[in-house]
């Protein structure tokens, strides 16, 4: 086995320790504060679990806080570097029955606010019939398998929060006031229609020249 076969290999091991040791923000503790429907402020070290609709707080035991008995909590994510803010909305997710649910809020305006709810899944990218696969780095970046992190999108438009599908058209029909300017600018900077960063921006936008 020569030199060049060997540091691939090492390189490969490297990139399969990295994608089995990745955590996500949900995975882990963040300095933060929860905010109680009667008032009360807790802060201290808190986790979230959007797919069991929950909040913790961490002390000499762990506290758990459901969205009924939340306002909302705040965390600064190291992963993503700043404070995001979670708040419990009523929101029916597969009944006409509304139950207070956590959101994240992108950002809001007089007009219309960006929600988003994260999940972790699976990208099947790079994976073959026996696991992973990768690309030699001698002839492109090599595709990681595994999970990853994405996001189902909402927007608070008319008092209430209606799903967003995540295409260009259903986009424009949240817009449709506007929607010849939002799509100029959408062209202008280069913006997709469901990227996280570029939806904030584009709904900042909207609400500006509202």
């Amino acid at each position: 086995m020569n030199k060049l076969t060997i540091c691939i290999l090492v390189l490969l091991m490297s990139l399969g320790g990295f994608v089995s040791a990745q955590q996500f923000p949900s995975q882990i503790w963040h300095d933060g504060r929860i905010t109680t429907t009667d008032g009360e402020v807790y802060r201290g070290k808190v986790k979230y679990d959007l797919d069991n609709n929950v909040v913790q707080l961490q002390g000499q035991t762990i506290t758990t806080f459901s969205p009924s008995t939340v306002t909302y909590f705040e965390i600064f994510d190291e992963y993503y570097g700043g404070i995001r803010t979670f708040y419990s909305l009523p929101y029916a997710q597969s009944t006409d029955y509304e139950v207070p649910t956590f959101f994240e809020l992108l950002t809001e305006g007089d007009n219309i606010a960006l929600l988003c709810r994260e999940y972790i899944t699976t990208d099947t990218r790079g994976m073959g019939m026996y696991g992973p696969m990768y690309m030699n780095p001698m002839f492109g970046p090599p595709m990681m398998a595994g999970n990853k992190l994405a996001f189902d999108y909402y927007f608070f438009k008319d008092g209430r929060i209606q799903r967003y599908g995540q295409k260009k058209k259903e986009l424009f029909e949240f817009m449709d006031d506007k929607s010849d300017e939002v799509n100029l600018f959408m062209r202008k900077n280069r913006l997709s229609h469901d990227k996280r960063g570029d939806l904030l921006r584009i709904t900042a936008y909207y609400n500006q020249i509202k």
